[in-house]
């Protein structure tokens, strides 16, 4: 009876997730083993029947490309400017804005809201402010009596630009992540390193920052896979340029699928980026596994 009722119980759960697991399959794995499908080919996007089979030279081709490697170093300036001041930054502004004060709220809201609003229409606001003859920012510069910066229009501020906005947009959900897990540490262990006589920069580098590596572990991978993965705002602020100084591996396989019709290049380039970011998010996992502290 126990086993006919376990076979009954696997059965049922089975049917339970097997709608998500349909979309999953469709949508996600399918989709993923045609572009591997398609990164063998010399692939025509508009007439199918003319594609030829060429193996692994879309590979070569790619690993072989300045204009590839240049574009993943272009990514990693991304990453490397982003990550780390969105992470951090916002586990700052998480610790602040649990402490009581007034409009403590409607702070956290206004943190909040750049996140669920689309990058493109607000990419539309920081064109305007990021103009040079008549933007906000360079006449809050000119008003303290500082030079004047070309912003996504210059090939030295271009990047900086991008991060800037893309720390703005993300940093509400970065600070979310980090406010809920701030609410999972139990206030005794805070409480009892006060006692012993520990400063407030000893009890977050004791209890808080240990507590929350879990957080941090997710925060970190999913801001550096996102970082990866960027196209939105460099396609609507900078169109990856001047000069390709914001060509991306995303921006850059756009360009070659969607621009000059390059499709298998650009699959194996989807595929040679998709194989970049599961072996840093297992690097980042190993990492961080004898630091990570889970209750």
């Amino acid at each position: 009876m126990n086993r006919r009722r376990k076979r009954q119980e696997a059965i049922s759960a089975y049917l339970y997730l097997s709608p998500a697991m349909l979309i999953f399959l469709v949508f996600t794995i399918a989709p993923a083993l045609f572009v591997l499908y398609i990164s063998t080919f010399n692939w025509n996007f508009l007439n199918q029947s003319m594609s030829t089979f060429i193996g692994l030279q879309n590979y070569t081709h790619l690993l072989t490309s300045a204009n590839f490697w240049h574009s993943l170093l272009i990514t990693l300036y991304f990453v490397v400017g982003s990550v780390p001041i969105g992470v951090f930054g916002a586990l700052l502004l998480a610790i602040l804005l649990m402490k009581p004060f007034r409009g403590r709220g409607l702070l956290r809201l206004l943190f909040f809201i750049p996140y669920v609003t689309p990058i493109v229409a607000t990419s539309i606001v920081w064109l305007w402010l990021f103009n040079p003859q008549f933007g906000l920012f360079n006449a809050l510069l000119q008003l303290v009596h500082l030079p004047q910066i070309g912003w996504v229009q210059s090939e030295r501020f271009a990047m900086p630009s991008v991060i800037l906005y893309t720390l703005w947009h993300g940093i509400g959900f970065n600070v979310i992540i980090f406010m809920s897990g701030l609410t999972t540490i139990p206030s005794e262990l805070g409480e009892a390193a006060r006692m012993d006589g520990a400063n407030a920069w000893q009890e977050f580098w004791h209890v808080t920052w240990p507590m929350l590596s879990p957080t941090t572990l997710f925060v970190v991978i999913i801001n550096t896979v996102g970082a990866l993965q960027a196209f939105t705002q460099f396609f609507t602020l900078t169109g990856g340029g001047p000069i390709d100084a914001t060509t991306t591996t995303s921006f850059f396989l756009y360009q070659q699928a969607f621009v000059f019709y390059h499709t298998g290049y650009a699959a194996a380039m989807a595929v040679v980026l998709f194989a970049i970011i599961a072996v840093l998010t297992f690097v980042q996992l190993r990492l961080s596994r004898m630091r990570t502290f889970y209750q």
